[in-house]
């Protein structure tokens, strides 16, 4: 499975997931009973972690690329070559 295939299906089961919630969230908004504001942060954090989730999927490389350039460049300072500029 190609890394854009990945990407596409997670991006599509978020939008299924936001997109059920949402409809949740409208109807229980017309209903009289209503719903506490817990339950409601609840759904927000459900949501917000989706998100970060989804991120971290989708910058998967630069994330890496980052992480290993300040590995190479700190490696490289400490090996006793002082005048790198990372």
């Amino acid at each position: 499975m190609e890394p854009t295939d990945v990407i596409n299906e997670l991006a599509l089961r978020l939008f299924a997931a936001l997109t059920a919630t949402g409809r949740t969230i409208v109807s229980k908004l017309q209903d009289e009973d209503g719903q506490t504001l817990a339950e409601y942060g609840l759904i927000m954090a459900i949501i917000a972690v989706a998100v970060v989730l989804a991120a971290g999927v989708a910058f998967r490389g630069a994330i890496i690329g980052a992480f290993g350039a300040a590995t190479n460049c700190e490696s490289k300072n400490f090996s006793g070559n002082l005048s790198v500029n990372c």
